[in-house]
């Protein structure tokens, strides 16, 4: 098992149905994690990519939920990219293997260009130049596009995907028109999408959205899902996603 010099806290999800090690400070696995990882709906014969893994929730996630082949989960910091495979040994998932590597680099040892079915990835949010910047390294490289941007993600999304094979993002909300103008650039045709709201009342904070890569225009735009019923409370449906596995 690799080591790491991270301080970490110990966090269960799905229920108790998965454990996981993460950095006590800087970026912290969110909630659109968790919905990322349950809307990729990957099948058992997937070779899936995440890009900008972290600690490996996305990646380990669906590897305990949908059994694919194999997950392979890229990240470029390096206590991240050791605390990926102590995350997937933790919980006995050793078709989860993680290279430490820049997702815009032209080739990377070990990934092969249009070799995965399934590419997900979780990318910053905040355009460079817009928002607060983090005081803290890890968390301003996870959330802030001051390394690597939307761009960026969708072109390594687009070069390591198979031709009819799939994406899966979760984005913020107000960016989704420049999210689903990069994919289209990129010959990745959303196909699926389905906006997150934090009550009924409020608008979308996040969308979640697959495209498929050579798909034809017509895209599912499914119910908006509501996470919160009232201040404290999940929705059923949220409170079915986070939930142990066979619930959502």
């Amino acid at each position: 098992m690799l080591e790491t010099s991270l301080e970490l806290t110990r966090d269960s999800i799905l229920g108790g149905a998965l454990t996981l090690d993460q950095p006590k400070t800087g970026y912290r696995f969110s909630l659109d994690s968790i919905l990322l990882a349950r809307f990729a709906n990957a099948r058992g014969r997937d070779h899936v990519l995440e890009l900008g893994a972290g600690c490996g929730i996305v990646a380990i996630a669906i590897a305990s939920l949908f059994r694919p082949r194999e997950v392979t989960a890229i990240e470029i910091q390096p206590p991240l990219a050791a605390l990926i495979e102590n995350n997937a040994a933790l919980n006995s998932l050793s078709d989860v293997r993680a290279i430490c590597a820049d997702i815009r680099a032209r080739r990377i040892a070990g990934l092969e260009a249009g070799s995965f079915d399934l590419v997900v990835a979780n990318p910053p949010f905040h355009a460079a130049g817009r928002g607060r910047i983090s005081p803290n390294a890890a968390r301003h490289i996870a959330r802030g596009e001051g390394e690597a941007n939307l761009e960026d993600f969708i072109k390594a999304a687009r070069r390591y995907l198979r031709n009819g094979g799939r994406i899966a993002f979760v984005f913020i909300a107000n960016r989704s028109a420049e999210l689903i103008t990069a994919m289209r650039a990129h010959r990745l045709e959303p196909k699926r999408m389905r906006f997150v709201h934090p009550r009924a009342e409020l608008p979308a904070a996040s969308i979640l959205i697959e495209a498929r890569a050579g798909g034809g225009a017509a895209v599912k735009v499914e119910p908006p899902l509501i996470i919160y019923e009232h201040a404290g409370m999940y929705s059923a449906e949220a409170e079915a996603i986070l939930g142990a596995p066979g619930k959502s």
